[in-house]
């Protein structure tokens, strides 16, 4: 186990890697001067010079990329002082290190992502099961008709719905907003139950449907079958045997849909005006804003790559069967 995680631990941070310098030359494929949006509307070749000389960009591109990863590990100096590790640059828009900006953002993204996805796995996995033990019945097609409706919603859509019937036409709810829990719990809840709610509808269809084909392939199975004929329980048969064994293909689900919400949220963001990781990538790419899209990438490509590492992982805890050499 130990060797095989290190192997893709080495592995995720090739792939890191990989994405960061992709979309580090890329940035500099584009027809633009990152340096005219510090200029102003008076720039003068001097100006201008003297701006790409102090953000760095009069240098190659490939050496501009190795002073930026020796940055992340152990910082760098620049010409506004001595950038400390993890550095991430400073902002072309407002010269704000960018790591304080992501600390800043963070947060909002974290707490939606962890508070959608306990909410849908939960309901998700739930309906799921309940479809595949009154398979057939008018609970299965119920279960089944309402996770094929929320399936073919959107996120834009369910959203701006979700604030006109419950905040403005209702009023049962405030608008969405982030506050930290450490401050006021409270506030921190009502302000992410709408997000999570809006997000969940969309990722309880999903799960569903998965649960559910999966239960109803094990309770087919065997192994299955034998222990219904020696005489176990319903209950035993259906949690312990076909349950656990549905499980694996939920678990790879729920690992790259954990990535992808954590690595930015950029449409609920958006639709809920939430100042996150999602919302600042899309600001930062409008800007030409390279170090902030850079660290953007870096946070959501790592955060993919961890939640398939754990997910890997997971397996042999839940199959046995699974030898990871």
């Amino acid at each position: 186990m130990l060797r095989f995680l290190v192997r893709r631990v080495l592995g995720a941070a090739v792939i890191v890697l990989l994405i960061s310098a992709i979309t580090f030359f890329l940035f500099f494929a584009l027809p633009s001067q990152p340096a005219l949006m510090s200029c102003g509307k008076n720039c003068t070749p001097d100006a201008l010079a003297v701006i790409n000389r102090n953000l760095g960009l009069d240098e190659p591109v490939p050496v501009q990329y190795w002073h930026y990863v020796v940055g992340v590990f152990a910082g760098r100096d620049l010409t506004v002082g001595h950038c400390p590790a993890p550095c991430l640059g400073y902002s072309f828009s407002n010269q704000q290190p960018v790591w304080d900006t992501i600390m800043d953002r963070f947060p909002t993204t974290l707490s939606i992502t962890l508070g959608a996805a306990a909410v849908f796995l939960v309901a998700g996995v739930g309906l799921g099961m309940i479809a595949a033990a009154f398979r057939g019945t008018w609970v299965d097609k119920v279960v089944s008709s309402l996770s094929l409706l929320g399936h073919s919603l959107q996120v834009y859509f369910l959203g701006v719905v979700a604030l006109a019937v419950l905040v403005s036409g209702l009023h049962w709810l405030d608008n969405p907003e982030y506050h930290p829990i450490t401050e006021d719990p409270v506030k921190w809840f009502t302000g992410m139950i709408i997000p999570w709610l809006v997000l969940s509808v969309i990722f309880v269809a999903n799960y569903t449907r998965m649960t559910r084909s999966q239960m109803v392939e094990q309770l087919a199975e065997d192994h299955v079958r034998a222990a219904r004929a020696k005489g176990l329980r319903r209950r035993t048969v259906f949690f312990r045997y076909a349950w656990r064994g549905a499980m694996t293909p939920i678990v790879t689900l729920f690992g790259i849909d954990l990535g992808s919400l954590f690595g930015g949220a950029i449409i609920t963001e958006t639709t809920f005006s939430l100042h996150g990781l999602g919302r600042l990538a899309v600001t930062s790419v409008s800007e030409t804003d390279l170090p902030t899209l850079m660290a953007v990438m870096l946070v959501g490509c790592t955060a993919i790559v961890v939640a398939n590492i754990v997910v890997d992982a997971a397996y042999a805890v839940i199959d046995p069967r699974v030898r990871l050499a």
